[in-house]
């Protein structure tokens, strides 16, 4: 694989500490959420940025596969929910559901799109396949 971006970031303090991107453009505190025991707060949590990203990737992705099929798309929003709970092995896992909008367009035609971004195009679903499960939904 030939890498073409390297994205660096650093946590100190885990839940309760903070992360700074080698750039220093994200540079947030994290607070363990009230959920997980925690005292919650104004910061971020590893959940909340995972969402963020994979819901920028996953449109993007979306994006693509809608251009290259000769069928743009001119307005789009994906909303990505990351739940993390405990399974009977007591581990924590995570699960995510990805709410897909493309407004005025029909809405099998956006499934299909929407699973071929899914199946084959977005990085962060590649990832996770096997993982985790991840929930695709046109809205």
């Amino acid at each position: 694989m030939q890498i073409l971006y390297t994205a660096t970031a650093t946590a100190v303090g885990g839940r309760q500490g903070h992360i700074r991107s080698s750039d220093g453009i994200l540079d947030l505190p994290l607070a363990h959420p009230k959920e997980l025991g925690g005292p919650g707060g104004a910061a971020t949590n590893p959940e909340q940025l995972f969402a963020a990203g994979y819901a920028a990737c996953f449109e993007n992705a979306l994006l693509r596969v809608a251009r290259e099929r000769k069928v743009p798309i001119r307005e789009s929003s994906v909303t990505a929910q990351v739940g993390i709970g405990r399974e009977q092995d007591g581990y924590f896992r995570l699960s995510v559901t990805l709410a897909v909008s493309v407004p005025g367009r029909d809405r099998a035609e956006i499934e299909e799109i929407a699973q071929v971004a899914h199946r084959g195009v977005c990085p962060y679903s590649r990832a996770t396949r096997g993982n985790i499960e991840v929930d695709v939904k046109v809205v």
